[in-house]
This record gives structure tokens, C-alpha cells and sequence, in this order.
């Protein structure tokens, strides 16, 4: 921060707003956790996103406070214009993101609900801290936001930035660098199509864990499968005869070592050992079996398995459960619950964006790019965690799958953080445009004001999240360093190239609507943009 500002004052702003941020979400946890249950996790997604995104927006709104400033407005003028335009612009970017997060709602899981819990309420705060508190300081340090200055602030014309030359640059070739950039990102996203879906067991622990170390030794001694059996329970008690008939059917299913029950062993349809002292852990009210596994627990042979262990005709109405069992049901519940979060994300941005742009190019254009550039992540994360490339170097066991989870997690998460670079950069566009109605000259300039502002956000928020690389556990590590990858390619990648070489082809057709949409946003829009007058 002291090197983007060069000014150790307007340093220390971002910082505190992360401070409220976070304080105030932690508050709203305490809260919620009286009334609904809140994964531990969701502390670290607190300080993550709280202090990142309050990082982000108090770096758009004082750096547009500086420049209003550098155009000779006095401190007060110069709050009430950046609060009619930043503060706009974060009020719109807090809504996407928050819109994007109320998406892990719709999904039974607990640990994904106070996720969404906890993102909505850190993105609320950071949104509050920047629109409210952040310009009261301003307001309160004038022109001694510049105190305690390391540099001096060089001044840019029009036209001269290192970013506008970087617009004009790709909007000169937009086809050659569109294909290059695409290519790139679909290069990037490929191992993505070989995904295996798994659930996370005692391998996301460090191996200094006791956990761990006992798992390493049940999985070399005895093999992955006896810890982890199918379990098959009922209320109701099954008479001898039944119990043994329906232990050795399951013994003959593919994938099955053996039966354990309180009739005894069961192996291949056939009883290999009577009853024992140690089947006396099957007695007891109702009836309870054991599955020994001959194969990966969790796999889609044992998800097979799972299902055709439910389809065996019982005595009475029996319970699946177990490790195999638990990852066949969370499995179909996120998957039956994943279009309607989708569908919440695309429907929601694209009104936000329609109602803040005027145009049904602009949103669609954002998800469609969204979407490619989290495509590379996940990519990337394949490659380094299920296939184990770079686990040496990072410090992690690979268990050949990817927590079902965590695409989703980060998905949700990474598209609203996107979308907040995306209305960053269109509301500086869509200002110069509606004043000009200069395609190429509006990018440029929208480009150069935001681009360091955008890239800088970016590297910032990667540094908060990298430090989540460090963890002993797999599970934090790999949201740590996926949220980082998604952040960097969509700041470097798709904002400083895909963009502006889309609205170069684009045209005049980035800003259309139909007719009966237009008298909508006409009636109910909310433009960014805001006539003010000179100094």
C-alpha cells in the first residue's frame, strides 16, 4: 500500500477499514452462531475476504479522493464527488459480490451456508466501511493525506499511462491478442475435464499430525478400506437366519471383502467364521452390519457400490451410511442443488449490471469471461493437487481427487471478486464514454485510471490469500493458493487484455439493449455516472 500511494497516511486508511471490516463481521458471526451453526472455517474466509476487499475498496475510493484533489477540488467537494462516483461504484461491486456469495445458501451443507453467512456479512461491512466511515476520514485529513509522503506523486496526462498504452495496444490487434489470451486460458483450464471429486479424510493434515500418522498406518497396515466401511443400520432386529442370508447376498457384490455382522463373517456369499466375542460389537437394539471394502472408499467404484448395496432387498428397512455412503448423498445434494446457485449468480449479476450500465452486452460479456478465467484456475488446481504436481514444494500429500467442496467454494467466491474488478473498470469506462461517446478513446482512459488500481487490488488480495498457502491443512491451502490464481489471471489477463479487446470489436454494440429493456433501465436504472461540475 505504501508503495501504490507512496504515502504512508493514505497507507494506513485500507488497513483500518479491513480492521472495521473484519471486527464488525466477527460481531455478526457471534450472532448468527446463536441461531444457526457456523463452520470454523468461515473465521479464516473473515479475515481473508474482510481485510481484502475492504483493502479493495478503500483503494478505489482514496485514490479517487487523490485525484479529485490533483483537479483542484477542496477536501469537502472533492469526499461528495468521490462518494457520487467510488461510492457508487462500491455499493454496486459490494452488491454483485454479495449476490454472487447468497448463492451458497441454496445448498443443504452447513459448511457451505455459513460461508455464505460470513461472506455476505464481510462483504456488507467492507462495502459500509468504505462508503461511510472511510470518507469521514477523508473528510477529517483533507490534504494531509499526502503526510509523511515517500515519493512524489507523479502525474500522468491523458493518454501517457503506462496502462493506456497497454489498451491501445491490444484494441490495435484485439483479434490476435483475444486468441492468444483464449487460447491461454483453455491451455491453463484442460486438466480441469479430468477432475476427480473426492472428500477429504486425515491426508489434509500435516504429517506431523497423531491423526494423521495413524491414518498412514491403517492405510499401509491394513489397508485404506477397513477404516472406512459401509454401515448398514436399522431400528428394527432381524431374526439369525434373515440377518445371515442378507449378510452373505452383500458379501457377493463387486467391490465387497467382506460382511461383518452379528451372525458372523461373511465372505463371497458364504460364511468364513461363526460368531466371535469380537462380533458382539454388532448386538445390541436393532441390527447393524459392517461392509469391508476391497477398494478405494471413496471412488466410482465405490460410489457403484453404495448403490448397490441400497438396491439388495432386505429383511426390513435399513440405513446406508459410512465414509463411501456419506460422499454418494453430499455428492448428489450439491449437485442438485448447483443450477439453482448458478442460476442465482447469472441472473442476479446480469440485472445488476443491466441496472447499472444499460446494457444486455456488457453482463453477458462478464460471466462469459468470468467463467473462462476460473476455468484456468480450476485447471491449475487439478494439475497441482490431484495430479500432485508441486506437492514437495508446497507441502502436501496428494490424495488423487479434489474436495468436492472447494470448486464450488472458490467459484462463488472468485466470480464475485471478479465482478468487483469488472464494475471497477466499466464504471470508469461507461463515465468517459457518456461524455465523449468515444468507443476506443473511453477504454483507453477507463483502462489507464483503473488499471493500476485494479492490478494493485489484485496483488494485494493475492498477498492475504498466498498466506493461506502455508497451512497444514490441505483443504485451506488449496483455497488459499486458488483464490490467489484467480485473482491474478483475472486482473492480468482477462481485465488488461480479453476487455478491452471484446469492446473493441464490440463497438458500439457494448452498450445495447433492446428497446423495451432501454425504457426499463430508463425508468428503474441506476446509473454510475453522475454530471459534476468543474472546479
Amino acid at each position: 500500500l505504501v508503495i501504490v500511494f507512496g504515502s504512508v497516511v493514505a497507507a494506513v486508511l485500507p488497513l483500518a477499514i479491513g480492521v472495521f471490516a473484519i471486527i464488525g463481521t466477527l460481531a455478526i458471526l457471534q450472532i448468527l452462531s446463536g441461531l444457526t451453526e457456523v463452520s470454523i472455517f468461515a473465521l479464516n474466509l473473515t479475515t481473508a475476504l474482510g481485510l481484502g476487499l475492504a483493502i479493495d475498496y478503500a483503494l478505489f475510493v482514496v485514490s479517487r479522493y487523490r485525484e479529485e484533489l490533483a483537479a483542484g477540488f477542496d477536501p469537502g467537494d472533492a469526499v461528495v464527488r468521490t462518494v457520487q462516483t467510488a461510492g457508487r461504484t462500491v455499493i454496486f461491486s459490494a452488491a454483485t459480490v454479495a449476490a454472487s456469495l447468497s448463492a451458497m445458501l441454496v445448498f443443504d451443507l452447513a459448511f457451505l451456508r455459513s460461508f455464505g453467512y460470513a461472506g455476505i456479512a464481510v462483504v456488507a461491512m467492507a462495502a459500509v466501511g468504505a462508503v461511510v466511515v472511510l470518507p469521514a476520514m477523508l473528510a477529517a485529513l483533507g490534504t494531509r493525506i499526502d503526510r509523511w509522503r515517500l515519493r512524489k506523486t507523479r502525474v500522468v496526462v491523458d493518454g501517457e499511462g503506462v496502462w493506456h498504452r497497454i489498451a491501445t495496444g491490444v484494441m490495435r490487434r484485439p483479434v490476435s491478442v483475444a486468441t492468444v489470451a483464449i487460447a491461454l486460458l483453455l491451455f491453463l483450464g484442460a486438466p480441469f475435464l479430468g477432475v476427480q471429486l473426492g472428500t477429504s479424510d486425515d491426508r489434509i493434515l500435516g504429517e506431523g499430525s497423531y491423526a494423521r500418522e495413524v491414518g498412514d498406518v491403517l492405510r499401509a497396515e491394513f489397508g485404506a478400506s477397513e477404516s472406512a466401511p459401509i454401515s448398514i443400520v436399522s431400528e428394527a432386529t432381524i431374526g439369525p437366519d434373515s440377518l445371515g442370508d442378507y449378510a452373505a447376498e452383500l458379501s457377493t457384490l463387486t467391490g465387497v471383502a467382506r460382511v461383518d455382522a452379528l451372525t458372523g463373517t461373511y465372505v463371497g456369499g458364504q460364511q468364513v467364521s461363526p460368531p466371535t466375542p469380537l462380533h458382539q460389537q454388532f448386538s445390541g437394539d436393532g441390527t447393524y452390519l459392517s461392509v469391508v471394502l476391497g477398494i478405494d472408499p471413496i471412488s466410482a467404484e465405490a460410489e457403484d457400490l453404495v448403490a448397490d448395496v441400497r438396491a439388495v432387498d432386505a429383511p426390513v428397512e435399513m440405513q446406508v451410511g459410512g465414509q463411501s455412503a456419506d460422499f454418494v448423498d453430499t455428492k448428489a445434494s450439491l449437485f442438485s442443488s448447483l443450477p439453482w446457485a448458478l442460476a442465482i449468480i447469472a441472473s442476479i449479476t446480469f440485472v445488476l449490471l443491466f441496472l447499472m450500465f444499460g446494457s444486455v452486452v456488457m453482463p453477458i460479456k462478464a460471466i462469459a469471461l468470468n467463467i473462462l478465467s476460473l476455468s484456468a484456475t480450476f485447471g491449475a488446481l487439478v494439475w497441482i493437487f490431484q495430479d500432485g504436481n508441486l506437492s514437495e514444494f508446497l507441502g502436501f500429500t496428494s490424495t488423487g481427487s479434489i474436495d468436492l467442496t472447494m470448486p464450488i467454494l472458490i467459484f462463488v467466491i472468485a466470480f464475485g471478486l471478479s465482478m468487483d474488478y469488472e464494475v471497477f473498470l466499466l464504471s470508469r469506462i461507461k463515465e468517459e464514454y457518456d461524455k465523449t461517446g468515444d468507443n476506443i478513446g473511453s477504454v483507453a482512459i477507463g483502462l489507464e485510471r483503473t488499471g493500476r488500481i485494479v492490478t494493485a487490488a489484485a496483488v494485494l488480495i493475492a498477498v492475504v490469500f498466498i498466506a493461506f498457502a502455508t497451512s497444514e491443512v490441505l483443504t485451506i491451502k488449496m483455497f488459499g493458493i486458488g483464490m490467489t490464481l484467480a485473482v491474478l489471471v483475472d486482473a492480468f489477463i482477462v481485465r488488461a487484455t480479453l476487455v478491452p479487446a471484446f469492446m473493441r470489436l464490440a463497438g458500439s454494440v457494448n452498450w445495447w439493449a433492446p428497446a423495451w429493456m432501454t425504457t426499463i433501465y430508463e425508468r428503474f436504472g441506476i446509473s454510475d455516472h453522475v454530471e459534476l461540475d468543474d472546479p
